[in-house]
This record gives C-alpha cells, structure tokens and sequence, in this order.
C-alpha cells in the first residue's frame, strides 16, 4: 500500500506560496518584455498618455486576472496588488500606478475586502511619489542582489547623512508590506488579503519576497532596455565603418583618374578635356547620392559613366561586355562596390597586356545569393599575389572590409587567377531585392 501523502505546515504553505510568487513575477516579466511596443515604452522615461495607459492596461491585466485566480479558486501566489501598484507607479507615475491599484482592487472589493481597494491606489501612488523625487537611473539600479551590498548603502547614508536612493527603494516596498501586515491584523482577511506569517522568521521571509517581487521585474526590463541600446549601438557603429569605407573609395578613385589625366594633358589636350568633363559629370552624381545602398541597375549606371572616361584613354583597345541576369538588377548592394574591382582590372590587369583587352560584367541569382562577377582577359597574377593584392591595395581591401562589415565575416572578396590568362573577382551577396538604405 502507498504510503499518504504528508499534508504541509503552515510554514511550508507559505514558503511554497512565496517562491511561486517570485516564479510568476519573474516569468510574467520575462513575456512582458518579449513584446516590442512594451519594450519601446520601457526606453523612455517621459512618456505620453496613451504610452502610460498602455503600460498600466499591461500589467493591471494579468494582475487582476491573478486577483481574481486568488479569489476563485484560493491560489494566493497569484494576488500581487502590491508589487504591481508600487512598480506600476514607480515606473510609469502615480497616476498609471493608481490606475492599476483600482484595477487590481476592484475584484477584492466585490468580494468583500473593502481595504483592498484604497490600499492598492496607495501603493500606486506610493510608487509614483517615489518615481517624482527619486533620479529616474537610479531606479534601474535597483536589484535583486541589494543585499549583498546593503551595509555599504546603509553606512553610506549613517555616516555621510547623504540619501542613498537604493535604500529608499528598499524601505518603500518594506514599509507597505509591514502595513499590509498591519491592516490584516487589525481588520483580518475578511477585509484585505495578506499573508500571515506564523513567527517573525516567516515575516521577513514575506518582506523579503514582496521586495524581490517588485526587484525582479526591474532587473529584467533593465536588462532588455541595455540590450537594446547595446543593438542600436551597434547599428551606429556599423553605419560609421560603413560610412568610413565609404569616404576612402571617392579619393582614391579621383587620385588615379587625375594621374590619368595629368599623363595626357601634354600628349592629347583635346581626350584630357573631355575626360575633364566626363569627370565632373560622375563626381556631381556621388555627390548628389550620399545613399550606402543602391539597386545594381543604379550601381551599373555609374559604372557605365566611368568606363565612359577608362574607353576614352584606351580607345578601342578596350571592350567591356556584359551578362547581367534581369532578374538580379533590383538586388540592393552597397553603393560604389564595383568601381574598384573593374579600376584593378584595368590597371594590374589590361594594361600590362599587349593587344585588345576585354572586361565583362557578370551577375546572376542563385540559392539566395547575388552572384557579381568582374572578369578580364588580362595578364593574370599567381594564387599567393593575388591574395596579396586583396589585402595590400586600397580599393580591393576597401570592397573586401566593406563585404565583411556589411554581411559577417563569411563574405569576402573571392579573386582567382590564371597567369597569362585573366582575373575573376566574385562578389556573392544575400538576396535584397527591396530597398534598404543607410544615408548619410
């Protein structure tokens, strides 16, 4: 025969009712912030009415749900008036803290607890009195781990006279646990719910869960508000390395079109001029763009202007063809990306060669990748030169730093080359056919 189960003590009742509270607190949180209109309202310390509503409407909803929870069916854990006024208050101000004591007390007072309801709109406006005086930081900094640090915050505030706002917050929540405990002495459970403690052991350990109830959810909320500056700050930061890649592409480019036409100013007046002209024409159109991100129709478009200026040095020496897949030209890639590959190709590639030399521009879409080739018919380089080519000269380092910025490291600038032969340098991007800029 199986032995019975051993009914609990009314010590062990209530520390089981105790952890399980702390529990919820902790998971309802935890779902609270999952959502990111409750996040963003988390963010900012001044906010509007409807934001105070919605914040109030966010937690008197499941509080009362718990209220209600404890009424029907005598699970105390759920009821946490106290933690939810104060925090709603302490957070969101003394009235969305009032707000939701009357929410939560409302029940209560149905079934009979007429102190219920004045002492839940107090605790709300409890919290938000503190929130009026106290440095809107300091209140994130309150965590379940303050008394680890207690005695230094304690000492602090005997020996310097100096207000300690960590101890306040502490004191706040203390002090309407000890006058629930009070009130429910008094006027017993018939008229405000509280949890009776058998000795002064079980009191504290009330306190003390009443305190981590209203902790918790701070430390977590805060948590999600440091992560989330932490992402934005991030995105900033990834937005000034690209903007930096950027601004190194424009000068170097002019450099070598300037060394070109300088070479020709004696020789050929007349092609050193036009390319002048063709010049200002591509530098008014960077100018006029200040966007990190383009289509690749956009992006072929100014490409096509500068080997506008590359055909009129060569001449007919020069011939660029072209295979661009339709269906690739409305992938977004970053702007200025290709400039670099067809300059060194031209460069290192053609015009060490003797005879035509041929450039062709290559793209197609494949497994959820933009695939871009630039291909020459060039004098070619060796494995180990090439590597050092991608690493050692500015505009190559530029489109490789920038491919690893943008999309993670397993992107990279792939060059293969045959002595003798050619150059393929392969950009493989993710697919973004919808617009997605970054501007100046």
């Amino acid at each position: 025969m199986p032995q019975a189960t051993k009914a609990l003590t009314a010590g062990q009742f209530l520390l089981t009712t105790l952890v399980v509270k702390v529990a919820i607190v902790a998971i309802l949180s935890t779902m609270l912030v999952r959502f990111p209109w409750f996040r963003r309202i988390l963010l900012t310390e001044k906010r509007d009415w409807p934001e105070r509503l919605i914040f109030a409407a966010s937690l008197g909803v499941p509080l009362t749900a718990g209220v209600v929870a404890r009424l029907l069916i005598a699970y105390d854990a759920a009821d946490l008036t106290l933690a939810g006024a104060f925090l709603a208050g302490l957070l969101a101000g003394p009235y969305a803290g009032a707000i939701v004591g009357a929410v939560v007390g409302i029940p209560a007072l149905i079934a009979g607890e007429f102190i219920a309801l004045p002492f839940a709109v107090g605790c709300g406006f409890a919290g938000g009195g503190l929130r009026e005086i106290c440095p809107k930081e300091a209140i994130w900094h309150f965590s379940p781990l303050f008394f680890t640090d207690l005695h230094r915050h304690v000492w602090k505030l005997v020996r310097r006279f100096q207000i300690d706002w960590v101890v306040i917050l502490l004191a706040a929540p203390v002090g309407l646990e000890l006058i629930r405990q009070a009130l429910g002495a008094r006027f017993t459970e018939t008229r405000i719910f509280y949890l009776a403690p058998p000795n002064a052991w079980f009191l504290a350990l009330v306190v003390f869960a009443t305190v981590m109830c209203v902790a918790i959810p701070i430390k977590i909320w805060n948590s999600a508000r440091i992560e989330h500056r932490l992402q934005e700050q991030e995105k900033l930061l990834m937005a000034a390395r690209v903007e930096a890649l950027a601004s190194q592409i424009n000068p170097h480019f002019l450099f070598n079109t300037l060394t070109s036409i300088s070479s020709l100013i004696r020789s050929q007046p007349e092609t050193a001029r036009t390319l002048i002209v063709k010049l200002s024409g591509l530098l008014r159109r960077l100018l006029r763009s200040q966007e990190h991100f383009v289509t690749l129709r956009e992006e072929l478009e100014a490409i096509d202007e500068y080997l506008d200026i590359e055909s009129i040095r060569f001449g007919p020496k020069l011939h660029i063809e072209k295979s661009i897949d339709p269906d690739s030209l409305d992938v977004v890639m970053p702007s200025m990306l290709l400039q670099p590959l067809i300059e060194n190709s031209i460069k290192h590639g053609l015009s060490p060669k003797i005879g035509e030399g041929r450039i062709t521009i290559r793209s197609t879409r494949q497994d959820g990748h933009a695939i871009i080739d630039i291909i020459d018919n060039g004098v070619g380089v060796s494995a180990d030169h090439a590597t050092r080519v991608k690493t050692g000269g500015i505009g190559l380092r530029n489109v490789n730093e920038r491919l690893r910025v943008i999309y993670g490291a397993n992107y990279q600038l792939q060059l293969d080359s045959v002595p003798g032969e050619g150059t393929c340098a392969r950009i493989v991007i993710p697919e973004l056919v919808v617009p997605s800029r970054i501007t100046a």
